[in-house]
């Protein structure tokens, strides 16, 4: 995964210290709540679809959350690797706590990039604290950008706003009292101009949640159907009108598929210590396994360093031109969760099979990972239009 930035950020010794020592006094209180309120709900989380409601809380209080902003609205100035770094700490655990950390955290950098000053100062704080619960309707919209799919919704603009109608499927972290971003195209909006990005009260008049059909795992992410009639955005919930939404996708995009590393780093990494934990009983029989530890952990490392490096390159510029590597880098990170899940399933054998056993859920979280929207498929597809090729996409080729 060795990325090419154009842009390198400042890595002289006293920096990298500095900044490194923030990042532990950030994440400890992050460590508390993941050990003493998500690690044994775990288990509820993933069998009985139960939402992990106060470890969302927990977590926002302990500062999970506040990279996604700047420190003018509550953030903690330390930005995309911060948010990266706690979602990773989560993913250890939890990949579905982990994505309800990327919906809180991707909705939030989306206000943040937005030009809508008072919606900033209204929102952000209150989100970064965990106060208000946020979701993300994005990937209709991504998709729909990139010529993938239709959009499921569309806007008129209409005296002091935008309404809307269509229904939206599979947006996550949402509830009675949940707000959650979207974009669809304008009716009637003028040529060339991009769709309307806007962020939905999910109490507000005329929307309505419907719930989904049941998941093979993340089915605790409180994920539902989001059906608009009529509903009325008005101008101070809107993120960017028309004319600006080019310009603010070429802001919020890498910044979103970047932000997803952090699940899938996590997960490799529990993986893999699975693996090492099967090999204390059975290293004579798992050492003719294809995968080993010390096949995974250097690709692991390898991707923790190159997602850092462009996570500090979008936040020292979120116009970084890093798009491409950043498509690579997250394509390879969910192959790579993935073969680790793959890996520590065979490594455990029937003990991973069982019920109870975290294998079997490492192995339906890592396929979350690599469908997630941008899925692998759209992954290698934007990567092929961008560089006008067709290579190889394996984590490994990637990697090398």
């Amino acid at each position: 995964m060795n990325a090419v930035l154009s842009a390198p950020p400042d890595t002289s010794p006293a920096t990298a210290t500095a900044t490194a020592t923030a990042m532990d006094a950030a994440l400890a209180p992050v460590q508390e709540v993941i050990r003493q309120l998500l690690v044994p709900q775990v288990a509820k989380i993933d069998t009985d679809a139960h939402y992990p409601h106060d470890v969302m809380k927990a977590l926002g209080q302990a500062g999970a959350f506040r990279g996604a902003a700047s420190p003018e609205h509550g953030g903690n100035g330390l930005g995309l690797p911060h948010v990266i770094a706690a979602m990773t700490a989560v993913s250890r655990e939890c990949v579905s706590t982990g994505f309800l950390v990327w919906c809180q955290t991707a909705c939030a950098r989306y206000i943040d990039q937005s030009r809508n000053e008072a919606l900033k100062a209204e929102l952000l704080p209150r989100i970064l604290s965990g106060e208000q619960m946020v979701g993300t309707g994005l990937s209709n919209t991504i998709k729909s950008y990139d010529e993938i799919e239709a959009y499921r919704l569309s806007a008129r603009r209409v005296d002091g706003g935008y309404e809307i109608n269509g229904v939206l499927p599979w947006v996550s972290n949402l509830g009675a009292d949940h707000l959650f971003t979207t974009g669809c195209p304008v009716v009637n909006a003028a040529d060339g101009e991009g769709p309307v990005f806007v962020v939905v009260d999910c109490a507000q008049p005329g929307f309505k949640l419907v719930e989904c059909a049941h998941f093979l795992a993340l089915d605790s992410t409180r994920t539902m159907a989001c059906h608009f009639k009529d509903v009325f955005i008005p101008d101070s919930r809107v993120l960017a009108h028309p004319a600006e939404s080019r310009a603010y996708v070429r802001r919020i995009k890498p910044g979103m598929i970047l932000g997803q590393m952090g699940m899938g780093l996590g997960l490799a990494e529990a993986c893999i210590e699975l693996m090492r934990q099967s090999n204390r009983t059975h290293g004579h029989v798992n050492c003719h396994l294809d995968d080993q530890v010390d096949d995974l952990a250097p690709l692991l490392a390898q991707a923790l360093e190159t997602t850092h490096a462009l996570a500090q390159a979008l936040l020292d510029n979120p116009l970084a031109e890093v798009v491409v590597d950043v498509l690579r880098t997250r394509l390879a990170g969910g192959e790579l969760a993935m073969r680790c899940a793959h890996a520590a399933m065979l490594h455990l054998g029937a003990k991973g099979y069982l019920m109870r056993s975290p294998a079997q859920r490492r192995l339906r979280e890592a396929y979350f990972v690599g469908i997630v929207t941008p899925a692998t498929k759209h992954l290698r597809r934007e990567i092929a239009r961008l560089t006008r090729t067709t290579p190889e996409f394996s984590a490994q080729a990637v990697a090398a």
